[in-house]
Formats: structure tokens, sequence, C-alpha cells
């Protein structure tokens, strides 16, 4: 029988004791967790995917912060990559809370099925939804993955936790009459808080940048 996850097997990539952008009207600390399951085309960290890379920060990194920030800090989120890819996010969530701090959580919604073990003790989510469940793969190079993410949306709404739906608009994928379509939906199914992001150019992989440059040319030209 497998032994229950620990917070302590966490593989935590960065932690940034003081954040004020990474949920909204909060000031917390943020912890970047390794691996992702998905090779997004604008992925800014391509550090964080390969799940066998070692955490750099032990978890007692993270509560040990929190004991010196009690009272100035509101909560932690839990970023990443992916942060339900890891079993260990739920003791860690679970701890946070015991400690007397919020908790919030940036996730693509890879994993359903620990998302939805960890909400009932996470109170924001921050939920990157690329696109309509058939387009995924052309964003995330994996099939199937859409239908995974619009679960984790279903799985959010149905909880009641407060949530930010945010869609990376990339120009190589997404076309106007498509971001509108998404935009439709999500007020559709209740989501009040749906924000665009813009690609960011920095930290992306070269290949993705030269494609970028070469579509910025052509609809410039078109």
């Amino acid at each position: 029988m497998r032994s229950p996850a620990r917070a302590e097997a966490l593989q935590i990539a960065g932690l940034v004791p003081l954040s004020t952008c990474d949920w909204p009207g909060r000031i917390v600390a943020t912890a970047f967790l390794q691996g992702c399951p998905w090779s997004c085309t604008y992925c800014h960290n391509p550090g964080l995917l390969d799940s066998r890379t070692p955490g750099t920060v032990p978890w007692s990194a993270v509560t040990d912060l929190l004991a010196r920030r009690t009272g100035l800090l509101d909560g932690v989120v839990f970023s990443g990559g992916e942060p339900t890819r890891q079993a260990a996010l739920l003791p860690a969530v679970r701890t946070v809370r015991e400690l007397g701090f919020g908790v919030g959580l940036h996730t693509a919604g890879a994993y359903p099925r620990l998302l939805r073990a960890v909400l009932p003790w996470v109170d924001w989510v921050g939920l990157d939804l690329k696109a309509s469940a058939p387009r995924y793969p052309a964003i995330t190079g994996v099939a199937g993955s859409g239908a995974a993410a619009w679960a984790c949306l279903d799985a959010v709404l149905e909880a009641g936790v407060a949530v930010q739906v945010r869609t990376t608009v990339d120009p190589t994928v997404h076309g106007t009459a498509e971001v509108e379509e998404l935009q439709q939906e999500l007020a559709g199914r209740g989501v009040t808080d749906h924000v665009l992001q813009t690609v960011r150019t920095v930290g992306v992989r070269p290949e993705y940048a030269t494609r970028l440059a070469q579509h910025a040319i052509l609809s410039a030209s078109g």
C-alpha cells in the first residue's frame, strides 16, 4: 500500500516571498512547482516543464517564511509548472490553511481528479483556459488536453470557489472570432472574471519567438 503523500515531497522550483500580482487584491508568497505534462507554444517558463527535475526549495522554507510573515501575508499561491501534477500539493495546501493563511492556486487544468481533491482547501483559483476543447492540441501538443481543462472549469464552478479564468491569446493559433466565441461560452457557464492576456515574448523558446515574429510580418503585410 502506497504511503500518503507528504508536503515535504513537494518539488518546489522557486519561492517568491512577496507578491502583489499573483492573487488579485492579496499580498502573498508564491511557490512555483516543478513539472507540467503539456508543452504550450507560448510557455515562458520551459525550465519548469520537466517533472524529473528535482525541486530546489525545501518545503520547510515555505513554512519558515509563513512563521515570520504572520499578519503580513494573506496567503500562499501555488503556481507552476502545473501544481496539480503533484500529490504532495494536497497536504501542502492543508498545512497552509491550518497555519491560518489563505490558499491560491494557479492551474491549467491538466488533472481534474487532484484538483477536485484540493478544492475544499483552496480560496481562489487562477485557471488558464487556453481555447475551446478541440483547439487545445494546437497549443499544448497533447491530445485530449482540452477535455481535462474544461472538466476542471466545471469542477471549480461546481465547488463555488472564487475563480479568475485567464486566456493567453496566441496569435499563431487564435483568431478574433474564436476568442469571441470563447468569451461567450465562458459567460454562458457563469464565469464573471475572464481576462485576456497577451503572449509574453521574454522567456519563450526560440522557435516560438521565430513563429511569432513571422506571424507579425505576415499580418502587417496582409
